[in-house]
Parts: structure tokens; C-alpha cells; sequence
């Protein structure tokens, strides 16, 4: 199956994979099935903060419990099953009595960190504007009082 190239106009810059995906994509490709598949394991509630902790760090479920506020016991297994299952995390038991499990991101979960942190100091710095918008929303939206 042959890929459509597409080349941008002089001066401008040439259409990042998004765009592609948005746009002419050779027939039967789906790339916009790429991004929501990836995103919705990235782009849910604990899996950034999971890969924010683990950066350039190898931590045991409690460690990474403990750093990560908020976050249920169960959560944190479910998260870590499926960022090992996408090979983003590597999780490692030791023989020992009891046993021992570490968790570290992978060569590809590595690649996720300056983007996580990128998203989170976005996050951090928005969230207050983000929260009176919400407000200035909801007050005018409000039902009105009878």
C-alpha cells in the first residue's frame, strides 16, 4: 500500500503526522485510530502521573503509591498492568522472601517523559485560569433561580 506524500507550500511548515492524519491519508490507513488508541492509555486519569514518577527512577508499588496522591491501590495495579502490557514500564520481581517488585519505565516509556512533564507544568500553570472559566460558565449557564 503506497503512502500519500504530501510537501508543503515555500514558507511553510510541512504537515506534522496529525495533519496527516486529518487529511488525505492513503485509502484503508487509519492513523486517527493510532492516536486514539494512544491517547486514550496516556490521555487517562493516572497513567502520565505513572510515567512522570518513574523517570529515571526504578520505585516499588508502595513508592509509587506514596508519590502519587490519591491514586487507590487497585488503580495503580490496573494502570501499571496496562502500561506494561503497551511496553512502557518493565516490572521485575525479585526472589526474595517476600518478594520484591520494582517498576521502571522501558526504553519507549522513556521517550513519554519530557511530553508528560511538558503537559503537566501546562496543567499546573492553566489550572487556575481553567477554573474561572469554568465558574464564569457555570454561573451563566446556571438554571435560574425560581
Amino acid at each position: 500500500m503506497a503512502n500519500t506524500l504530501t510537501i508543503a507550500p515555500a514558507g511553510e511548515p510541512a504537515p506534522t503526522g496529525y495533519e496527516r492524519s486529518c487529511e488525505g491519508a492513503a485509502p484503508g490507513t487509519d492513523h486517527g485510530r493510532a492516536i486514539r488508541d494512544v491517547l486514550d492509555r496516556i490521555g487517562d486519569k493516572w497513567s502520565l502521573l505513572v510515567v512522570g514518577t518513574l523517570r529515571g527512577e526504578r520505585l516499588r508499588f508502595t513508592e509509587l503509591q506514596r508519590h502519587i496522591p490519591g491514586i487507590s491501590q487497585r488503580m495503580l495495579t490496573l494502570t501499571l498492568r496496562q502500561l506494561e502490557r503497551d511496553g512502557l514500564i518493565t516490572r521485575t520481581v525479585h526472589a526474595e522472601v517476600p518478594p520484591r517488585v520494582e517498576y521502571e519505565l522501558t526504553p519507549l516509556g522513556g521517550t513519554l517523559v519530557q511530553l508528560a512533564m511538558a503537559l503537566a507544568d501546562w496543567a499546573i500553570e492553566n489550572h487556575p485560569r481553567i477554573e474561572r472559566s469554568r465558574d464564569a460558565y457555570d454561573a451563566a449557564h446556571a438554571p435560574a433561580a425560581r
